[in-house]
């Protein structure tokens, strides 16, 4: 069986195809499924893409605020939770994490520094570590810094119970060999 990501989003997305080419199963999470407390999804991994805060690309955010409870459970109970920039100069854009992040919108383009040999380091190895798109940075957070640009975070982690949550602002699709080694770590979860 192939394991589970849960893919947090409106509709479908070019993302969704993405994962399957990785060899996962690639599940729709629809705000109104993520917010309904009836639902039981089972998933390795729950990944939300890119621009979750931004009115103009999705309505996520709200139903993130509403299940956020959810959200920490599945990750305590062993789950991996992605979750990409918000790419919007809004408050509050990650108080539904079980944790501080503050993030400071400003895109650019810049040379990535990963902690050598870390777990995550993967996560841009299909692509130039000279060039790499981010859509702002973290200028305070629990957790551990794991990637810089320009001195600046843009991918750190958080340890929680079972499992973790990574947070980046990097603006690429993650690597496949990173999808691959992220959800074999994970078993699968109910959300």
């Amino acid at each position: 069986m192939k394991p589970r990501v849960g893919l947090v989003w409106d509709q479908p997305l070019v993302f969704g195809r993405f994962l399957e080419e990785c060899g996962v199963t690639s599940i729709p999470v629809t705000p109104h499924l993520l917010a309904a407390p009836f639902f039981r999804g089972q998933y390795s991994v729950l990944i939300i893409p890119t621009g979750f805060a931004n009115p103009a690309y999705s309505q996520v955010l709200p139903a993130l605020k509403a299940s956020s409870g959810r959200i920490r459970r599945f990750v305590e109970n062993g789950g991996i939770l992605v979750v990409y920039g918000a790419a919007a100069p809004l408050p509050d854009r990650y108080s539904w994490l079980p944790f501080r992040v503050i993030y400071q919108y400003d895109p650019g383009n810049g040379r990535i520094e990963i902690v050598p040999g870390h777990p995550l380091s993967p996560i841009i190895s299909d692509y130039d570590p000279d060039h790499i798109e981010y859509d702002g940075y973290f200028s305070s957070f629990e957790g551990d810094n794991v990637g810089t640009i320009d001195g600046n975070t843009v991918l750190l982690e958080k340890a929680l119970g079972k499992g973790v949550i990574v947070v980046t602002s990097i603006h690429e699709y993650p690597s496949r060999s990173f999808v691959t080694s992220l959800c074999m770590k994970a078993g699968e979860t109910f959300f």
